[in-house]
C-alpha cells in the first residue's frame, strides 16, 4: 500500500515563518547547549573545590591501625556532608571505602570492577568521575597519604544531574513558549510584510481571468506598491509596465482588427455587384441564339462557375464581417426539426452516394433565434461531411433537447479530421489540403461561420475526431419568450 504523499509547503508565507521558526529553534537549541554545559562545567568545579578543601581527612580516618594518621578512635563524620565517600587504597587494593550517612559512616560492599576503578584514580589531587556499582556516579579525588597509601575522597554527582535536569526543563518550557510566541507574531508580520506581493499576485489573477483573446478588454488598476528601494516595489512597478504594454499592444490589435473586419466588409459589399455582373453577362452570352465556338463556351461556363463560387465566398466574408461587428442577429421562433429536414434532404441530393440517417425527438424541437444563419449552420455541417468523406459514409444528423439548450450532432463514420488540424477546425481559410487549390472542399470559411453563428447566438461547437469516428455538436441556448 503506498503511503499518501506529504504535502509541501508551496505557500511563500509558510516557508518564511517555518523558516524564522526554525532559526529561533536552533538558536535556542545552541543557547540551551551551552548554558546546560556551562552550568555542568560550574557545578562539578566547585565539587572539585569542595573535594580539595576536604583533602584525605575522611579517607585517613577510615584506617583502624591510624596508618595514614587517621583516628585510633573511628571515622571522623565531623562536617562531612551526606555522601561523602571515603576510600583507602594500599598497594593497589583497596582496605576500607565508606559512606557518609545520616548519623555514621556506612561501609560500601564493593564489586571487583569498583575496586579495580577506585585502584586506578592516581594521587594527583585532581577531580574525576566514576561509577560506582552501589553508589551511582560519583567524583572523586586522591591524595598520598603519610604511609603511602592513596586516600580517595567523593562526593555525588547526582545533585549536579538534579540541577542541569531542573535547568533542561525550565529551558524547555520558556523555549517553548519563545518559539510559539514567535510563531504566531511571524506569521503575522510575513503576512502584512506580503501584503503588497498578494495585491500583485490579485491583480495577475484578475487579468488571468480576461478575455485576452479577442475584443477590447478593460485592464484592471494598476498595483500601487511600485517603491523601487523594496523588492516588492521593483516586482509591482515591472507588472505595471508589463500591464502598460499589454494594454498597447491589445488596443493596437483591437485597431487592426476593426481596420480589416472594415475591409472585409467593405471590400465584400462592393464585390457583390461586380460578381454579380460578370456572373449575368456570362449567362446572358451562353444563353445567345447565335453560333459559339465550343472554346468560347467553355470559357463563358468556367466563368460562370467561378463567379459563383466567387459571390458564395463574397457573401461568406460578409456574413463574417457581420457577425465580427457584433451586429444582432434576428430573433424569431424557428422550428429546427424542420430545418434538420429540410437540409439532410438538400445534402441526400447533392450527395446519394453516402448514407443519410436521422434521429429526432418525437416533438417538433422549436427555439427562438435566426432562422437563416441556423440553417447556414447545418448546411455548413452536412456539406463539410459531404465533402470530407468517401461515398458509402454513413452520415448521422440527430437533435436533442435539454432543459436549458438543444445540441444538433452531425456524425460521420469517415476518415476523421487529422490530429494537426482539430485545434485549427474553426479558423478561417483552413484547408484539409493545404494549398490554394479548389479541387476539394470550399472556401474554408464553413467552419468559421457555423462558430460565428452559434457564438451569436451565446452557444458554443466542439468537433471530436478520430479514425472512423467523427462528430460535430452545436449546443445552443433556449431564449425564453419575451
Amino acid at each position: 500500500m503506498k503511503l499518501p504523499a506529504r504535502p509541501a509547503l508551496r505557500s511563500l508565507r509558510a516557508r518564511l515563518t517555518l523558516g524564522l521558526v526554525a532559526l529561533l529553534a536552533l538558536s535556542c537549541l545552541a543557547v540551551g547547549v551551552a548554558t546546560t554545559a556551562a552550568l555542568e562545567g560550574f557545578l562539578v568545579r566547585r565539587l572539585d573545590q569542595q573535594l580539595t578543601t576536604i583533602g584525605g581527612h575522611f579517607p585517613a580516618s577510615l584506617d583502624p591501625a591510624g596508618a595514614s594518621g587517621g583516628n585510633n578512635g573511628g571515622p571522623d563524620t565531623r562536617g562531612q556532608a551526606a555522601g561523602t565517600f571515603g576510600a583507602c587504597v594500599l598497594g593497589g587494593s583497596v582496605t576500607r571505602a565508606a559512606v557518609v550517612g545520616e548519623r555514621t559512616e556506612t561501609p560500601v560492599p564493593l564489586t571487583a570492577a569498583d575496586r579495580r576503578a577506585l585502584a586506578q584514580v592516581p594521587a594527583d589531587a585532581r577531580g574525576r568521575s566514576i561509577r560506582l556499582s552501589t553508589l551511582a556516579e560519583y567524583r572523586v579525588m586522591g591524595v598520598r597519604g603519610p604511609a603511602g597509601d592513596v586516600l580517595i575522597t567523593g562526593l555525588p554527582l547526582q545533585p549536579v544531574a538534579d540541577t542541569v535536569s531542573r535547568l533542561e526543563l525550565v529551558e524547555a518550557v520558556v523555549f517553548g513558549a519563545a518559539l510559539l510566541v514567535t510563531g504566531i507574531a511571524g506569521a503575522v508580520w510575513v503576512r502584512l510584510s506580503l501584503r503588497p506581493l498578494r495585491r500583485v499576485a490579485a491583480t495577475a489573477s484578475r487579468v488571468a481571468q480576461l478575455p485576452l483573446a479577442g475584443g477590447e478588454v478593460a485592464m484592471p488598476p494598476r498595483v500601487p506598491d511600485t517603491d523601487p528601494r523594496t523588492e516588492v516595489g521593483r516586482v509591482g512597478g515591472a507588472f505595471n509596465r508589463m500591464l502598460q504594454h499589454v494594454e498597447e499592444s491589445l488596443a493596437r490589435r483591437l485597431a487592426s482588427e476593426q481596420r480589416l473586419r472594415r475591409f472585409a466588409a467593405d471590400a465584400s459589399h462592393e464585390l457583390r455587384t461586380p460578381v454579380a455582373s460578370i456572373r449575368g453577362h456570362a449567362e446572358l452570352a451562353l444563353r445567345s441564339r447565335g453560333p459559339v465556338p465550343d472554346e468560347v463556351r467553355r470559357a463563358l461556363g468556367r466563368v460562370r462557375s467561378e463567379s459563383v463560387r466567387m459571390g458564395e465566398l463574397v457573401d461568406d466574408l460578409l456574413l463574417l464581417a457581420r457577425l465580427d461587428a457584433g451586429r444582432p442577429l434576428a430573433t424569431e421562433p424557428v422550428d429546427l426539426t424542420r430545418l434538420v429536414l429540410d437540409a439532410v434532404s438538400d445534402a441526400h441530393a447533392a450527395g446519394p452516394e453516402h448514407r443519410w440517417e436521422l434521429r429526432l425527438p418525437e416533438e417538433p424541437v422549436v427555439l427562438r433565434g435566426d432562422q437563416r444563419g441556423l440553417q447556414q449552420v447545418l448546411t455548413n455541417l452536412l456539406a463539410n461531411a459531404r465533402t470530407h468523406t468517401p461515398p458509402g459514409t454513413r452520415v448521422t444528423v440527430g437533435l436533442a433537447e435539454g432543459d436549458h439548450e438543444v445540441e444538433i450532432l452531425v456524425q460521420d463514420d469517415g476518415p476523421g479530421v487529422p490530429e494537426r488540424l482539430q485545434s485549427e477546425v474553426f479558423d478561417r481559410f483552413v484547408r484539409t489540403d493545404n494549398g490554394r487549390s479548389r479541387s476539394v472542399g470550399g472556401t474554408g470559411l464553413g467552419l468559421a461561420i457555423t462558430q460565428a453563428v452559434a457564438t451569436a447566438h451565446g452557444g458554443r461547437v466542439a468537433l471530436t475526431s478520430r479514425p472512423g469516428y467523427t462528430a460535430f455538436q452545436v449546443w445552443l441556448p433556449r431564449v425564453e419568450e419575451p
